[in-house]
């Protein structure tokens, strides 16, 4: 069972998705102050976050924006804003979709498990065997192996994947992983590169999945095999 974290101020609105989302088979909790959510998220697990923009406390850009630089756990952002600045800004910073209030409760659930589908564990055929990526635990499986990724690493093979063969340059993976626009040189995604390229190794000893292409960037490509 899906679990879903609401953090809205508004109680009868709260209640109304939690009726609905329990209706739909979902797990629910509930905040009502953007102060508790990192506090809550510590101690607890969460599959999607429904995200009201407006938040006592602490609203929910600032909330998508800190939670974007450690989880990549899907977020729906709701306001009355329609604002077309705050919705580009909402997904800018990282949510996965934008409703605006009023709302229908059915068009929330449908965007729910909207948005759970294409954050299902991805299979990536590699030879004879399938890699899974888990975003939940920023683990990568194979058969009965698996490896463990920090964030970024996560991040970066992440980015790479979803576009098999397409060659991203450093800055674009800059980009990805660095939404607050920190300053970082080549360097620093050449050595993040390097890293996970050896972890993928240790699982797949058989297989190179990312390469490098010379004066552009990197590209996965799940069919190449090492030739030794």
């Amino acid at each position: 069972m899906n679990h879903i974290l609401i953090v809205e101020d508004e109680l009868k609105l709260a209640r109304l998705q939690v009726d609905y989302l329990q209706n739909a088979g979902f797990d629910t909790d509930f905040l009502s102050n953007g102060l508790e959510v990192f506090p809550w998220l510590k101690v607890n697990h969460t599959d999607l976050i429904l995200l009201d923009l407006m938040l006592p406390g602490r609203d929910g850009l600032d909330i998508c924006r800190e939670l974007r630089r450690f989880s990549t756990v899907p977020i729906i952002m709701i306001t009355a804003r329609i604002e077309e600045i705050d919705r580009l800004l909402g997904l800018e910073l990282g949510a996965d979709d934008y409703i605006c209030k009023p709302f229908s409760p059915r068009e929330m659930v449908a965007r729910v498990k909207a948005v759970l589908r294409r954050q299902q564990v991805p299979t990536i055929e590699a030879g004879a065997r399938a890699v899974k990526l888990d975003h939940n635990s920023f683990r990568v499986l194979a058969g009965e192996q698996d490896i463990e990724l920090t964030t970024v690493e996560f991040q970066l093979l992440q980015a790479l994947y979803q576009q098999p063969g397409r060659i991203f340059s450093r800055s674009k993976l800059m980009d990805l992983i660095y939404p607050d626009q920190r300053i970082v040189s080549d360097r620093t995604i050449d050595s993040h590169i390097k890293k996970l390229r050896k972890k993928l190794t240790d699982l797949l000893p058989d297989q190179e999945l990312i390469h490098s292409v010379y004066g552009a960037g990197y590209r996965y490509d799940p069919q190449d095999r090492v030739v030794d």
